[in-house]
């Protein structure tokens, strides 16, 4: 059987594969609120060029038994959020990040959360660099659907 695999040349030898109960991950760039307001007018024009200007915090995003968890969200670690620690969700484009910024259609809006511990979060789920698409419609279906389930 391990023979089978080894010829796969998708399959390393040497990788851990674990069971885990994830509904969902991906790559996220994501900044508070207060990082939002603080960017200065050069700041906004780099963030045309690349959004990553705007949004300091990155790493993978997984939505699972232990809640919505954004990895490497600070010098201490990742952000995990429980069902309760997200008081609302939405995904409208605002006066921090409008349509110039986002795109112009809905599927660069950014997610922004409102949560017990963090504040208030905008997030762009695998977004992609030249189209400003993101999958931020489908991961706020599924927060909604964890969250009420």
């Amino acid at each position: 059987m391990a023979r089978q695999f080894q010829e796969c040349s998708a399959f390393d030898p040497g990788e851990v594969f674990v069971m885990t109960n994830i509904l969902r991950s991906g790559t996220y760039i994501a900044a508070t609120v207060d990082e939002l307001r603080r960017h200065s007018a050069a700041d906004r024009a780099a963030g045309i060029v690349s959004q990553r200007a705007l949004f300091p915090r990155r790493g993978r995003i997984e939505l699972g038994p232990r809640g919505l968890v954004l990895t490497d969200w600070s010098d201490t670690g990742d952000l995990t959020l429980s069902r309760e620690a997200i008081i609302s969700l939405r995904r409208p484009f605002t006066a921090l990040y409008g349509r110039l910024l986002g795109g112009l259609l809905n599927a660069g809006k950014p997610l922004i959360l409102q949560t017990t511990t963090a504040g208030e979060i905008y997030i762009l789920i695998n977004r992609r660099q030249l189209s400003e698409f993101a999958d931020n419609r489908r991961w706020a279906a599924a927060i909604t659907a964890w969250q009420e389930s």
